[in-house]
């Protein structure tokens, strides 16, 4: 009898509270003090600011809600909050909301011959993709695949967008374990039934292992690739033979039908360092290029030196790398432990990681910061998940587990979905995320 009157006696307790939100109408309440049971969570806080909602807008439809305390995210009972943060519950307290990030929906999957290897959502046009059959994939919307790039005779493992604000006219690229990466143009906005079939225009050769990443400069004008050669190279992408370094390959027959001519170019310089497969590349500002390899590092490399000027060691295998968050300046990386490390190089002692997130529960094969937001990445693992994040908690704030095997790759697309493939042989397309 007493421990009921004592569940009773918790739950009854209570806390003056202030919802207030940057959000516009129609999403604001009345900002005045009301009191509210201390032992609700987020979705009991969730409920009731979509009944305040809902008492000034009788068409309200409920919408799924995060709230901050002091700039953190709420994951815990609001008493277990307030006792952890040591904040007063005496006091009023102020409790901002935002609307979740978390899909509204799931597009159709879209199919492939074999396993999706690479993903690049930075056009708003299109979606890139690669395939362990070897072809590369251009993807209007879910189901609608405009352009298939055919000529890699071996999986390819990374892709690249080269100019995803163009006009137009297309620039990708594409890297293979055939050892070779190919440059590809085609028309964005060509309306078609069927997909076109395209051969690349320029063949770069000269590593001598498979082709593992492609990344490309902010201007485009080169791309560079990271290898199980342990190498990373650095080539032009332009499709004229000014400089003299182009091979024109002569026209072969093929089913008794002459194929274009496709130009064959070697690589401009190359950055040595690595010890083992360079996994992930990524190229920021033109004069810096980080990468994420096997051998345990990330490092910085001055394009202009051909130098590493600043490497982390983590302890552990690497696949994956992207900067972004305040300033563009934090490293995410991800590898062989469930393990999503985050840096933040500007400040001293950078080997330690300033954010850790373990929610995975296998090897982490992507990484993907948001274009515009300081807080939120998206990491994709071995175990058929991809988790969305926020600096300002430790838990996931959504988990897309759309796929039935490994997941390979995951990028963001058009701010608001997520386009990821795996070992399912499929191309999902999570969309509806709300990012402020």
């Amino acid at each position: 009898m007493d421990f009921d009157m004592e569940r009773e006696e918790e739950s009854s307790r209570r806390i003056q509270v202030r919802f207030v939100t940057k959000l516009k109408a129609p999403f604001k309440v009345p900002t005045t003090a009301i009191a509210i049971p201390v032992n609700l969570t987020r979705l009991g806080l969730s409920s009731i600011v979509n009944s305040l909602l809902q008492a000034g807008d009788p068409d309200w439809k409920k919408e799924p809600l995060d709230f901050l305390i002091d700039g953190e995210l709420v994951r815990l009972s609001l008493e277990q909050f307030l006792l952890a943060k040591g904040i007063s519950a005496e006091k009023t307290l102020e409790i901002e909301y935002v609307r979740a990030v978390a899909p509204r929906k799931e597009e159709e999957p879209c199919p492939h011959d074999d396993w999706v290897s690479a993903v690049d959502g930075s056009s708003p046009r299109f979606i890139l993709t690669g395939c362990y059959d070897g072809l590369g994939r251009v993807w209007r919307e879910a189901g609608l695949c405009t352009h298939i790039l055919e000529g890699h005779s071996d999986a390819i493992s990374s892709v690249c967008i080269i100019n995803p604000e163009g006009a137009r006219g297309a620039t990708v690229a594409t890297a293979s374990k055939d050892r070779t990466l190919r440059l590809w143009k085609f028309d964005a906005e060509e309306s078609t039934n069927h997909p076109t079939r395209i051969r690349a225009f320029k063949i770069l050769s000269g590593h001598r292992s498979s082709v593992q990443s492609v990344a490309a400069t902010t201007s485009g004008d080169m791309v560079c690739s990271g290898s199980w050669d342990s190498t990373i190279n650095l080539w032009r992408t332009n499709d004229s033979d000014t400089d003299g370094n182009l091979v024109l390959t002569k026209k072969r027959k093929v089913n008794n039908q002459a194929l274009e001519s496709q130009l064959e170019e070697e690589a401009v310089s190359t950055l040595v360092g690595h010890t083992q497969c360079v996994s992930a590349v990524v190229w920021p500002q033109q004069e810096t290029i980080y990468s994420a390899s096997w051998d345990h590092s990330v490092r910085r490399w001055d394009v202009e030196t051909g130098k590493d000027v600043s490497n982390i060691f983590c302890g552990k295998v690497l696949n994956c790398v992207d900067l972004g968050g305040e300033g563009s300046a934090l490293i995410a990386a991800g590898g062989s432990d469930p393990v999503l490390r985050i840096w933040d190089p500007r400040k001293p002692g950078t080997s330690a990681p300033v954010f850790q997130f373990s929610s995975h529960s296998s090897w982490i094969s992507a990484c993907k910061w948001h274009g515009t937001s300081w807080f939120h990445l998206l990491s994709a693992g071995y175990d058929g998940k991809v988790m969305l994040w926020d600096l300002r908690t430790a838990w996931p704030l959504a988990v897309i587990d759309s796929h039935k095997e490994k997941v390979l790759c995951a990028d963001w697309w058009k701010a608001d979905s997520v386009a990821s493939g795996g070992a399912d042989s499929k191309l999902h397309i999570s969309s509806g995320i709300y990012i402020q």
